[in-house]
Order: structure tokens, then sequence, then C-alpha cells
């Protein structure tokens, strides 16, 4: 019985990759994929059942970690003292260089993520991140509403666009492919940008 080539699947992975970084997934081609990669068309049949799920295989891991992320981040906020219910909100250098950092270990595979996936079920890719981070935020603020701990009422409608704002320009830097030292001087520019403690009325 011949044994399966595994070595093709890093191939045409990394052949794609770069496929759907310079052509975007809608104008990419599975002919020149398997071209670049050395491989037939049906070895690449083989392996994924068409262009989506190969884009899919890609990005599906950082994905999948973002998620992690999130979830993690999600502690039920009536668990938390006042002094981590505040500081939740503190946006620091430190805050905002850890999800830089996070972000550009996984350049190629967020690039995909938001600039690239039209035509695929990551097309809206950061808009449905920031929906599932809402939900979660906003009863964060609720919590610390309800303890006196800050005075601005906001409805979470409202705190959906500024966590929209919030993640665009996390995401821009990114998006127009600056690197990883541009985007921390960024970084230091949001902290003053964003300060959710004066926004939402928290007493420091």
């Amino acid at each position: 019985m011949s044994v399966a080539d595994r070595s093709i699947d890093p191939r045409i992975k990394e052949s794609a990759k770069e496929e759907f970084l310079q052509k975007g997934f809608l104008d990419a081609s599975l002919q020149e994929i398997c071209k670049n990669a050395g491989v037939t068309t049906g070895a690449l049949y083989k392996r994924f059942k068409g262009k989506e799920e190969l884009f899919c295989a890609l990005v599906e891991s950082t994905v999948q970690d973002l998620e992690e992320v999130v979830r993690q981040k999600s502690v039920l906020p009536a668990t938390l003292t006042d002094e981590q219910l505040k500081k939740a909100w503190d946006m620091d250098r430190e805050y905002m260089q850890w999800w830089f950092d996070y972000l550009y270990d996984r350049y190629d595979e967020m690039r995909l993520l938001l600039v690239f996936s039209d035509g695929t079920k990551y097309a809206n890719f950061e808009h449905e991140l920031v929906e599932s981070m809402s939900h979660t935020t906003y009863a964060y603020y609720k919590e610390a509403r309800r303890r006196g701990l800050t005075k601005t009422d906001i409805s979470e409608k409202e705190l959906h666009v500024m966590l929209s704002s919030f993640w665009t320009a996390i995401c821009e830097p990114l998006i127009h492919g600056f690197t990883k030292e541009e985007a921390g001087h960024i970084s230091d520019l949001m902290c003053g940008l964003f300060d959710w403690y004066k926004m939402l009325g928290f007493e420091r």
C-alpha cells in the first residue's frame, strides 16, 4: 500500500497563502496555487474540497486562538473586586502593546482575515469579532455602573460603536501593512485616544 506524501500539505498551504495575500480570495487561482506548489489539482482536491476550505485551513487556528483569548478575558464581572473591575478598562501601553504583539505574531493570517477574505465566511471577521466582545464588555460596564464606579450612562449599542472604533484602530496598521515597529508608535498614540476611564466616567 502506498503511503500518502504528507510533504505536499505544507507546500500547498504556503503557495495558497502567497496567492491569497497577493490577489485576495476572489481572484486567487487554484491552478496557480498548484503550479507554484508543484502539485496537481487532483492532489489538492484530495486534501481540500475547494478554494474556500483551503483559505479556512490557513486562518482557522488564528480564529480559534482569538476566540480563546476572548473567552479567557470574559470572566464574570460579578466575581471581580472593584479594583479589578476598574483595571479591566485601563488600556495602558502594556495592554495595547500586548495586543499588537499578539496580532503581529499572526501577521499573515490576520491580513488574510482583515484584507483578503471577501467571498469567504470570514468576510465580516472584524465586525463579528467586535460583536462577540460587545455583550461581555457591556456586562463589565453594567456591573461597574451598578457599584457606582462609573457615572456615565451608555447603551450597549453605543458601547458597540466605541468598541468598533477601538478595534478598527488596532486593525488598521495590519490592514495598511505597517511594520511592528510602526505599530508600536500607533500603540502609544492610541493610549491617549482611547481613555475609557474618561469616556465612561470612572474616578481615577
